[in-house]
């Protein structure tokens, strides 16, 4: 359920729409607390999961590669490959990278845990002041789970998946270590996205992992109980303005 730490009314649900609704609706009937500082806490929360799950659809839709490291690509003219991953031009804004991502994504490819991390931080663009995102995020490294602290990863052991989490397939009998697991989006209604899957439900995405074991395998694929999310009470100051509810 929903708790305001500051013990403010929470909204009532018919205040949201669309996927607001369905992330509101599993944030109250956890059998968990879900603490908030305050209301604003709470709908920055709300709009940033929505913002992950449509970059995530976004991503789905671009056309994005799926790579390995060996054969992985950045624009070169945005990103420099280095031994750790790609490192951003100094003159390029950290803003115009993560939208060159998703405006070019011809001139991409990369693996499902690098793109949980460019999802995050889009999600993140579109939540928070421009300034603000340029100001947190100079210098990026991206490649699997470097990330900026500024992000704010939070990983917790539990299956009190909320649309919006990130959540792992884990393939111990895989044939080639990029096929160690999937990294997914949660998109609420049964549905995960990961990057060289595409979307499917929980039943799918260990199936399609099943015929990425080795020769002989004897373990199935399947979903660990852990989620990912982001720090939403660090993150909600720089929201790009004051949140409010339908009226």
């Amino acid at each position: 359920m929903i708790v305001l730490s500051d013990y403010g009314l929470k909204p009532a649900v018919g205040r949201f729409q669309g996927i607001k609704r369905e992330i509101y609706l599993a944030l109250e009937n956890s059998p968990l607390q879900h603490m908030y500082g305050s209301l604003h806490e709470l709908l920055f929360d709300l709009q940033l999961r929505e913002n992950i799950i449509r970059t995530a659809r976004k991503l789905h839709e671009s056309d994005v590669a799926f790579a390995p490291f060996q054969t992985s690509k950045f624009n070169p003219e945005i990103w420099k490959k280095i031994k750790y991953g790609y490192l951003l031009n100094p003159s390029v804004l950290p803003s115009d990278a993560i939208n060159d991502i998703f405006i070019n994504s011809n001139e991409y490819a990369f693996e499902c845990s690098t793109a949980i991390v460019i999802i995050y931080y889009k999600a993140v663009l579109d939540s928070i002041s421009t300034s603000y995102f340029n100001t947190l995020f100079q210098r990026l490294l991206v490649w699997d789970w470097n990330y900026d602290r500024d992000l704010g990863i939070i990983t917790t052991v539990g299956r009190d998946f909320i649309p919006g989490d990130v959540v792992y397939f884990y393939n111990p009998d895989y044939d080639h270590p990029v096929w160690t697991g999937e990294n997914t989006v949660y998109l609420g209604n049964g549905l995960y996205f990961g990057h060289g899957i595409g979307i499917e439900t929980a039943e799918g995405m260990i199936k399609a992992l099943n015929t990425l074991r080795k020769e002989n395998a004897t373990q199935s694929a399947y979903l660990i109980s852990q989620h990912s999310r982001l720090n939403t009470k660090y993150l909600s100051q720089f929201a790009k303005q004051t949140l409010r509810v339908l009226n």
